[in-house]
């Protein structure tokens, strides 16, 4: 059944020219940082060294951005369709068949990052590092996909959602310039953790706030923290 339903999706996505593209789009981010940031830097005064962390943030921060908005307008298409109240009364349920969703979209999302953050080959990472770094990152995701289908009614409002929700990503940015207890302002923004965490292991623990131990468990805790209530908001509107 699982194997159907993987089927189905993949078939959808590539199905919509958008949606297409938006499950290739995050090779485009490897091919930057591999090849294009450095023939910047030949040919100006640009710094990659210098600005690591802040390359590796905007490269991988999109990520489950992108992929989060490919199950949230898969997930409206379904709520046009009435497949979500089908598949209520089927012995599957609301809850796995959603789950199966939000997995599948965390995979693809943790593959994708760290494909951009290997590929790429800024800030000298391990692979211990990029695979945690990649699974942290990932699970915002799931919570985009959702964040959508909670305000959003069909796909012109999601379309609206998602790019207020991408705004946000400016945030964890603006944090990076920061070194002191100021830098917890941003602190609200679900990719200000992960992005702290890179710029620890790149900048090293002594130049920031917190260990990358700290910023990597607070930010696992509170992005888990999200997914949970804003799967619980989804469910309450469609009133499962």
């Amino acid at each position: 059944m699982y194997k159907s339903f993987l089927t189905s999706e993949w078939k959808k996505w590539l199905r919509d020219p958008l949606m297409g593209f938006m499950v290739f789009y995050p090779i485009l981010f490897g091919i930057i940082g591999r090849y294009v940031l450095p023939i910047i830097a030949e040919n100006t005064r640009f710094s990659i060294e210098h600005f690591a962390d802040l390359i590796v943030v905007l490269l991988v921060l999109l990520v489950p951005h992108v992929y989060g908005a490919l199950v949230g307008f898969s997930i409206l298409d379904d709520r046009d369709d009435h497949i979500l109240s089908s598949i209520h009364v089927t012995p599957l349920g609301i809850h796995q068949f959603l789950s199966f969703r939000m997995a599948v979209v965390l995979i693809l999302s943790f593959i994708a990052t760290t494909y951009v953050i290997w590929f790429s080959n800024i800030g000298d990472l391990t692979i211990a590092n990029i695979i945690a770094i990649a699974f942290l990152v990932s699970l915002a995701a799931p919570m985009t996909g959702l964040f959508i289908n909670a305000l959003a009614k069909n796909k012109i409002e999601g379309f609206a959602v998602m790019k207020g929700a991408g705004m946000i990503i400016i945030f964890p940015i603006v944090s990076l310039f920061f070194f002191d207890i100021k830098e917890l302002f941003f602190s609200f923004a679900p990719g200000f953790w992960p992005a702290k965490a890179i710029s620890s292991l790149i900048r090293g623990e002594d130049v920031l706030l917190l260990s990358f131990q700290q910023y990597y468990l607070i930010g696992l805790a509170y992005i888990l923290f999200l997914n949970v209530v804003v799967y619980k908001i989804f469910l309450t509107k469609i009133k499962v």
